[in-house]
């Protein structure tokens, strides 16, 4: 026994090394150089993916107004009016008459009297046939509308050309619109607006006159008339419309009160 005891630890010992060599062998493939930098790459493409942009900016300079709300005969008109880059691109009702049969005359004339206004830029549009209450109270708070977004154009205008010695830009700056007291007459209230520059009118427009029956034919024929002649004369001393004289006579006391504000 003692003889054969050296031998088994010779074979215990060459078993054990061999079992070692075996172990090596199979572990290498692990650390195989090419198998290493591959895992590596992956994190590397998975982090460039996470940097990638995402989202964008939205776009600057879009400005809402609301016009005032404008009472017709069937309810409230109001515009709202949606401006980009100093054009309009969207425009909308956001009161509009309703109930019984306004309910029809308001979605058939609304959407028109919006794609008109993207079209025309202004509130030189037509009126809607069969709904000329909806549109007057329309334009006239679309004008309202119009008339903010100018006041804020010129302001900006003024403050970004602070120090310019450009004549255009001083002119620009110096146009305000002025609405006149309302003058009461026989058959409804005259209400004049004029927009002023360099110290001379360059529009006049009744933002109230007499509607209703008769008074709606007398309107369309004398009101037209006295604005132009309100920029021709750049006063109020116009003659009356034949037929339309206490129209006329609203038309020119608002007037003269609105060149009162503008300093005579």
């Amino acid at each position: 026994m003692r003889k054969s005891h050296p031998i088994r630890r010779v074979v215990l010992a060459t078993a054990a090394t061999v079992s070692g060599v075996v172990l090596l062998l199979s572990l290498k493939p692990s650390s195989d150089p090419a198998s290493a930098s591959a895992a590596g790459a992956a994190p590397s493409a998975a982090a460039a993916g996470q940097e990638s942009p995402q989202g964008g900016t939205g776009a600057a300079g879009t400005t809402t107004v609301d016009g005032n709300a404008t009472q017709t005969q069937y309810g409230v008109v109001q515009v709202r009016l949606t401006v980009a880059g100093g054009k309009i691109t969207q425009a909308q009702a956001i009161q509009a008459p309703k109930g019984g049969t306004s309910d029809q005359k308001t979605a058939l004339s609304v959407p028109q009297l919006n794609k008109e206004t993207v079209a025309a830029q202004s509130a030189d549009i037509d009126s809607v046939s069969g709904a000329t209450y909806t549109s007057t109270g329309y334009k006239q708070s679309l004008q309202s509308a119009l008339d903010k977004v100018k006041a804020a154009g010129a302001s900006s205008s003024a403050g970004s050309s602070a120090g310019s010695s450009s004549s255009s830009g001083s002119a620009q700056a110096q146009a305000k619109t002025l609405t006149g007291q309302v003058a009461q007459t026989q058959y409804g209230p005259v209400q004049v607006r004029i927009t002023v520059s360099g110290g001379k009118i360059t529009k006049a427009e009744a933002v109230q006159a007499p509607k209703g029956g008769t008074s709606d034919q007398k309107t369309a024929l004398s009101v037209p008339k006295l604005n132009q002649e309100a920029v021709a004369a750049q006063s109020a001393n116009i003659d009356s419309v034949s037929g339309a004289t206490y129209t006329s006579t609203g038309y020119k006391q608002s007037l003269q009160s609105a060149l009162d504000q503008a300093g005579g």
